[in-house]
């Protein structure tokens, strides 16, 4: 039995960067040499163990071969007689097909390092384009280490391209779909992920809302960078640079999809493009089953983003409706990433994106002014039922009107 550390712990090792998780492959083991160690068997589909006092995972060196469409259409054999390099050959890029032993010595058969020297993702085998789930991955990785200059090799765009162009991504689940899309909106340049999908046609398969947005566009005077399909990218960077949660940065992606539906004779205006759009977010939303936090934010950004930008205009009962529209009163801290949304909406334009945004503050103060009306005076007025529904909601105006007059 020999143990090797496999994938991205031997990869971002060598890279100089923090490992965080560590997988390791076991060859010329059986499952029942594992067992009698104590490993806990985890694997369905094949045999992985976790360890019994680290809990890291450990999988039996194996072979896999084609047998069906999508992510799971495979066939796995695992036993003592599969060598390392089978193991490793079956991985999706070079610098993923690494191992090392305890003395951290390396096994490089299909040379990951010099792809890592010379900063390229590049598929191992041809068999890359089996998994259709390889495109998702290959773009997220993109999205991680551009920072560090990698770019997608050209042959492995090309398989990627075949892929998209094939119908496999169509057998993708929303589930595994999801799950990377998630992973790689939060990496540190989530717009190479949604570039590099464009860039082999996959976007227009899985995302074809998104996609549609390049071309379209906007007024020049509000946004110099004239494209949609630019600004979403940007508006998404932004949301990366600033850090900001998952809900924000699915809005952000979503927020502007309306704008893909105008007819060409209106462009470059969007007349009621926040209303146009909440079929296509909805639609997209769910395509890939995003969690329920992630859905309602995108919608809500969708109808009311303009809201948040002409918020120190709007009247003092549209500003109370779009504060019942978040339920300020229950759920704050949707209404602060709304607002994030909204402020990496403005500065997710060339040359705009150190503006400030005096909005935020201004609707932070006016959710601020709504929930402080107390609803004990107006219960010890007598008031209860609808009636006293319809008094609160007075209150809560005439506070937003007072704060409106000395903001």
């Amino acid at each position: 039995m020999q143990i090797y550390k496999v994938g991205g712990a031997v990869r971002d090792r060598l890279l100089g960067i923090p490992v965080t998780d560590i997988d390791w492959v076991v060859v010329g083991a059986t499952t029942e040499e594992m067992l009698a160690k104590g490993f806990r068997p985890v694997g369905a589909d094949f045999p992985v163990f976790l360890h019994p006092k680290s809990g890291e995972e450990y999988a039996l060196a194996r072979t896999e071969r084609k047998s069906g469409r999508g992510y799971g259409g495979f066939t796995f054999h695992a036993s003592p007689e599969v060598t390392l390099e089978e193991d490793l050959i079956r991985r999706d890029l070079t610098i993923n097909a690494m191992a090392e032993d305890d003395q951290q010595n390396l096994t490089d058969p299909y040379h990951g390092q010099q792809d890592l020297k010379d900063r390229l993702l590049r598929h191992v085998s041809p068999a890359f384009a089996e998994d259709p789930l390889r495109v998702l991955r290959v773009a997220r990785f993109a999205a991680r280490y551009a920072g560090l200059g990698f770019t997608v090799a050209p042959q492995t765009l090309e398989l990627m391209r075949q892929l998209a162009d094939s119908g496999e991504l169509q057998a993708l689940t929303a589930e595994r779909s999801w799950k990377e899309i998630s992973r790689a909106l939060m990496e540190d340049q989530p717009q190479i992920f949604i570039e590099v999908l464009r860039e082999c046609g996959a976007l227009k398969v899985l995302m074809p809302e998104v996609d549609a947005l390049f071309g379209v566009p906007q007024p020049e005077a509000h946004h110099p960078e004239i494209d949609t399909g630019v600004h979403t990218l940007s508006v998404l960077q932004q949301s990366a640079l600033h850090k900001l949660p998952l809900t924000v940065r699915w809005a952000c992606l979503l927020h502007d999809l309306g704008k893909g539906l105008t007819p060409t004779e209106e462009w470059p205006r969007h007349i009621a493009h926040e209303h146009t759009g909440l079929k296509l977010i909805k639609a997209v939303n769910e395509r890939f089953k995003a969690p329920k936090d992630c859905q309602e934010l995108a919608l809500l950004v969708g109808q009311y983003h303009t809201h948040g930008h002409r918020a120190l205009e709007l009247k003092p009962s549209t500003l109370l409706e779009l504060l019942q529209s978040f339920d300020v009163y229950r759920r704050p801290q949707r209404f602060e990433e709304f607002i994030a949304a909204c402020e990496m909406d403005a500065r997710g334009r060339k040359g705009l994106e150190q503006r400030s945004y005096p909005q935020a503050d201004y609707l932070r103060g006016a959710a601020a002014a709504a929930r402080g009306v107390a609803v004990q005076p107006l219960l010890e007025q007598g008031f209860k039922g609808p009636e006293l529904g319809e008094a609160i909601k007075r209150e809560r105006l005439k506070a937003i009107k007072a704060y409106k007059e000395h903001a």
